[in-house]
């Protein structure tokens, strides 16, 4: 058992997929550990599991580079990942805990998934399954989390649950129907975070 340093938010902005960027989703993972009573160490930054592409001259942004190096618990002190290689299966799939059971809230809960009423797996991470940033001209991040316009791209999405979009990735399952709110809760969501 560990201290607290892995959560998804319980509840989303609200704002679709618009976080005011990087910044502004590691501020919102920073407000959700202290409303959800989780003691952050002193010198520790809560970051969102959130990759962005490259653009205005400023190179690609990862999420696995920006979590630190683990290992992670949980709010109830289990542990989920001991570092970041097993976190993505670099080198042997599945040595970590993200699924429905570990994967709980600041709060301590699970996030609704399949069969809940509403599913909330669908969890923003602009990421592939490695946890880097997408490559083309897609918009997969809602022009990097400042975007709540439908039309615009859309969010790369994981599965908290592991379960449905044709594959079992919790950070690389589909992409969102749009950038707004209503899209995000159509596709399975509820424009939710991972913090590290």
């Amino acid at each position: 058992a560990g201290p607290p340093s892995f959560f998804i938010t319980s509840v989303g902005k609200g704002d679709g997929a618009n976080y005011g960027g990087l910044a502004g989703a590691d501020a919102y993972c920073a407000q959700m550990a202290q409303s959800g009573g989780i003691q952050t160490p002193q010198g520790r930054t809560w970051r969102a599991y959130l990759s962005q592409p490259a653009s205005g001259g400023q190179p690609a942004v990862n999420a696995r580079d920006r979590i630190g190096a683990g290992p992670w618990y949980n709010a109830r002190g289990a542990i989920m990942a001991n570092n970041v290689a097993d976190l993505h299966g670099d080198v042997q799939r599945d040595r970590n805990q993200m699924n429905k059971t570990n994967s709980l809230t600041e709060k301590g809960m699970p996030v609704n998934g399949v069969g809940d009423t509403p599913n909330q797996h669908d969890i923003l991470t602009g990421s592939d399954s490695l946890g880097r940033a997408i490559a083309g001209d897609m918009d997969t991040t809602c022009t990097n989390y400042t975007s709540n316009a439908d039309g615009r791209g859309s969010v790369m999405l994981g599965h908290s649950d592991r379960t449905g979009g044709g594959n079992s990735s919790w950070n690389s399952a589909h992409g969102s129907r749009g950038c707004s709110q209503q899209n995000l809760v159509s596709t399975g969501g509820a424009g939710l975070l991972y913090c590290f």
